[in-house]
């Protein structure tokens, strides 16, 4: 496989693994994941992950019904280390080394994150799954991946999703969305799209950490992404 990327960071939505269940975490859907994320890294991509944990709790949607904000996010931070040691388990059942670091230390779970020890990782050809999001509250998944992507000096973030790119309005909802086949960091912001929060999309934008969104439910276009096929958008 020719690929366009050497390094990637690869963000999964939480929502993603429920597959068709509506709740937590579908094996099968889990198990195609393991096998595209192999496929790369058998053409010798370098791949760094960060999972949400919306499918099992999110900080805000607890927050609103409650839960303290600083507890509710620290209770999602605990699901995405969830997601991550079933990938982890996922990849090594399929004979793909893999390595959970934790943002905060959680020992013996995950080993406690470090820019140095997760590059290592990726240079051995372990596929280094960065859980916890950022250690702190108030940040999401999306800027823990944009932070992570920069501190181990991926080429390119890789946002996987439910939908095959950015629109000018949510598909689901509108039919007469058209999508962007590439577009600004800048355009995100005025148009006010839903791709990331803003945070993560003013620090992809500060260090120059491309985003490609795309649909990461369709078996084989991860592949498509890493060969440089033009599907998704590109956020630039």
């Amino acid at each position: 496989m020719r690929t366009k990327f050497k390094r990637v960071l690869l963000k999964l939505s939480g929502e993603s693994l429920m597959g068709n269940q509506g709740y937590g975490i579908d094996t099968v859907r889990l198990n195609e994941y393991a096998t595209q994320i192999q496929e790369i890294v058998n053409a010798g991509v370098e791949v760094a992950i960060v999972i949400g944990g919306g499918n099992i709790f999110r900080g805000l949607q607890g927050a609103s019904k409650g839960f303290d904000r600083v507890k509710g996010d620290q209770m999602g931070m605990l699901a995405t280390v969830i997601n991550s040691l079933a990938l982890s388990s996922a990849l090594e059942a399929i004979g793909q080394p893999a390595r959970v670091f934790t943002a905060l230390n959680m020992y013996p779970i995950g080993e406690y994150y470090s820019n140095r020890n997760a590059i290592a990782a990726l240079e051995r050809g372990e596929v280094a799954i960065m859980s916890g999001g950022t250690g702190c509250p108030f940040f999401t998944t999306d800027t823990g991946s944009a932070l992570r992507g920069v501190e181990v000096q991926a080429d390119v973030m890789l946002k996987g999703t439910r939908v095959d790119g950015i629109y000018t309005a949510d598909p689901e909802k509108d039919p007469t969305a058209t999508k962007f086949d590439e577009i600004s960091y800048d355009e995100v912001y005025t148009r006010g799209l839903k791709v990331m929060d803003l945070t993560a999309t003013a620090l992809c934008k500060e260090n120059g950490l491309p985003i490609v969104v795309f649909n990461m439910d369709k078996p084989g276009n991860l592949a498509k992404v890493i060969a440089g096929e033009p599907i998704g958008t590109l956020v630039y």
